[in-house]
């Protein structure tokens, strides 16, 4: 049975509801959550794990940080069976309302990514599914969670010598938030015939320095942490109610 390359799974391995991270870490903190959980494979920045959450077969996975590891992630957990995904994943406001461990549920993103530019032009719009938003929304009303629903911006690096009047550009266009991976997932998703979500935990606040914020992160840890929970549990709820 063929092995993926990046992800080390075979497709007996795969689920068709996945989560997405970035962390390895938090592969780990989000299998808590689920029950009859088993490692799978870990290999460079893939972690993996599956488990259970109510009667359903989920696989969770890192893909690290950027676009290319990303869609690597993605294209190999679909050649394993996955057919839904949701991003549970951190990101840096671009706006001032938008508070430490809020959550940014993704309706599209802007595409300042190299990676999903190798498979369509840049006109191509990354959306999110639908479906997916619906469920991701309506877990964290029903919960009675401020969530922020729109835009955000992926983006290659946040250490380039432009970096404040680019944050100053999409903050005036009304762009929620920045992080690294959610455009490519989408528009790859897209491509792919999968559907495909984000729910983001914001980390930074507008106008932080990205020292700074990553800084601010260890001493808002538990906010943080209750964001991430939050946003994975309503990733949970999403893949495992919606009818995509």
């Amino acid at each position: 049975m063929s092995i993926q390359p990046h992800i080390q799974l075979t497709a007996a391995q795969g689920s068709e509801r996945v989560i997405l991270c970035g962390d390895p870490a938090r592969v780990a903190r989000i299998a808590g959550l689920l029950t009859d959980v088993k490692p799978l494979a870990s290999n460079r920045e893939f972690t993996s794990v599956s488990g259970e959450f109510q009667g359903y077969q989920l696989t969770i996975c890192s893909t690290g940080i950027g676009a290319p590891s990303a869609i690597i992630a993605l294209e190999e957990l679909i050649k394993c069976g996955g057919k839904r995904f949701i991003r549970v994943g951190s990101a840096g406001a671009l706006q001032s309302h938008i508070a430490l461990g809020e959550l940014i549920v993704v309706e599209a993103a802007v595409r300042d990514d190299g990676g999903s530019v190798s498979y369509a032009p840049t006109a191509y719009p990354a959306l999110a599914n639908r479906v997916l938003v619906n469920g991701l929304s309506d877990y964290l009303r029903q919960h009675q969670h401020l969530h922020h629903l729109g835009i955000v911006r992926s983006h290659d690096s946040f250490y380039t010598d432009q970096e404040l009047d680019i944050c100053r550009r999409w903050h005036q266009l009304g762009v929620l938030a920045a992080d690294m991976e959610t455009a490519a997932l989408l528009t790859v998703g897209r491509i792919r015939g999968v559907a495909v979500a984000a729910v983001l935990n914001n980390v930074v606040l507008y106008g932080d320095a990205t020292a700074d914020g990553v800084n601010q992160y260890a001493a808002a840890e538990p906010l943080l942490m209750h964001g991430e929970m939050l946003a994975a549990r309503a990733a949970l709820a999403a893949l495992c109610s919606s009818t995509v």
